[in-house]
């Protein structure tokens, strides 16, 4: 069984910051790419940033310069660092993790979403 939890979500003003955490637990072999993804109520989720093992980084343009993604193998762990945050940023954030059970199974994890409000 492997569980993706995430937290850090809350309200913020505008052009404040946020620290989201997500936090990978139970049976694997190891961690592939972990992503943060969003989803605002009446549009598709998106994605907002990923990363690989190997510490390669990828944004959105929306959040380029604003939100930085990282990660620590030993406890994975991958972290969103989002600052200067506008109201467009509201939505509900969610953890992915591509989770390699056993040499040939990978699966891609979901965590249950943390709430983001950034109000004006």
């Amino acid at each position: 069984q492997v569980q993706v939890v995430e937290s850090g979500g809350g309200l913020v003003q505008a052009g404040g910051s946020l620290r989201l955490s997500c936090a990978a637990s139970g049976s694997f072999l190891r961690i592939n790419t972990m992503g943060w993804y969003r989803q605002a109520p009446g549009n598709q989720r998106e994605m907002v940033a990923t990363i690989t093992r190997d510490s390669i980084t990828n944004y959105a343009d929306s959040v380029k310069g604003r939100f930085t993604i990282s990660r620590d193998n030993a406890k994975n762990t991958v972290y969103l660092q989002m600052n200067s945050l506008n109201l467009e940023d509201t939505a509900v954030y969610y953890c992915s993790a591509d989770v390699r059970r056993t040499v040939i199974d990978t699966i891609k994890y979901w965590g249950r979403g943390t709430q983001v409000t950034v109000s004006s």
